[in-house]
Formats: C-alpha cells, structure tokens, sequence
C-alpha cells in the first residue's frame, strides 16, 4: 500500500513536469541524450527525496533537483563546460534601447537563438533558461542556485544582453 501511495505522489507532484525538466537538462548540458540520462537521475533522486517534498510549488522543486543533477552530471563528465569566462562578465555590449524581449522577437531566428544560448557561461546560461525558458521566478531562481536576487537579475540582464549581441553579429554576417 505505501508503494502504491509514493507512485500516486510521484505521478502527481513529478511526472507533469518531466517536460520542463527535460528542457533545462538539455539546454544546460547542450545534449539531448545526456539530458534524458539527466532527467532519469532527477527522477531517481526526487522519488527517493520525495518524503521531504513540503508542498508547494512542484515544478520549482523538480527543477531544483535536475538542476543540481545536471551540474553533478556535467562535472563528472564535462567539467571545463562548468568553467565561467573572465572575458564575458568584463566584455561591454552596446544598449541600443529596446528591450530583450522586443529584441529577441524581431530578431531570432530558431537556430542562431539556441547556439548564442549555448554559448553562454554557465551561470548565465542557468539564469536565462530558467527564468526566459522555465518563466521562474526571480526569488525562485535565488532559492535554487544560492545567489542573491541582484546577482540574478544581473545575470539575467548580462546573458540577455549577450544573446542580442551575438543574433546581431550572426545576422551581419
């Protein structure tokens, strides 16, 4: 009976988000069989943290967790992707005034978006995916990474910055 209670909850409080999971693993790693390798951990790790989920908001939690899972992932596996660039925090973009919304709907195109996220320092990248791509919130995201909410807000608007910057030189080539 208590399996059968823990698989409701699983399939409750998990299993609608897999999808969300699946995105921030892949666009975190850049792969999509790693990311299913990736999401598989989370799963494992949420069914068996599942007894001290609170409530709340499940998604945020699931994404936590692949999160945390995709960073273990990459270390293990690829630990020069874990590595910030000096050069990218010092580098001066231009502020041409509009928005990175605005920016991003008249100018990206499918393919040169995804490469000049992949590009990305990978606190960056984190950031940008999981508020832009996840729609998490600023407190959510701060909760999950450990940063304070400035420095998430500044990472957001530092990779939003360099994602305009880098469809704009794509597209003058």
């Amino acid at each position: 009976m208590a399996d059968k209670t823990l698989n409701e909850q699983f399939a409750e409080v998990v299993l609608p988000h897999l999808d969300d999971a699946y995105g921030l693993a892949r666009w975190l790693c850049g792969n999509g069989a790693d990311a299913e390798d990736i999401v598989q951990e989370a799963c494992l790790r949420a069914l068996k943290g599942l007894d001290r989920y609170a409530g709340g908001d499940a998604r945020a939690w699931l994404l936590a967790i692949t999160r945390n899972a995709t960073f273990t992932w990459l270390a293990r596996n690829r630990p020069k992707a874990l590595e910030a660039s000096a050069s990218f925090e010092a580098e001066a973009l231009p502020d041409d005034g509009a928005s990175p919304e605005e920016a991003l709907i008249e100018k990206c195109e499918a393919a040169a978006l995804e490469a000049a996220i992949a590009a990305l320092p990978p606190p960056y990248k984190e950031t940008f995916v999981l508020r832009d791509i996840s729609s998490l919130s600023y407190r959510e995201i701060a909760e999950m990474t450990g940063a304070p909410v400035g420095t998430v807000m500044s990472r957001l608007a530092r990779a939003r910055r360099h994602v305009i910057a880098t469809l704009a030189r794509t597209e003058l080539k």
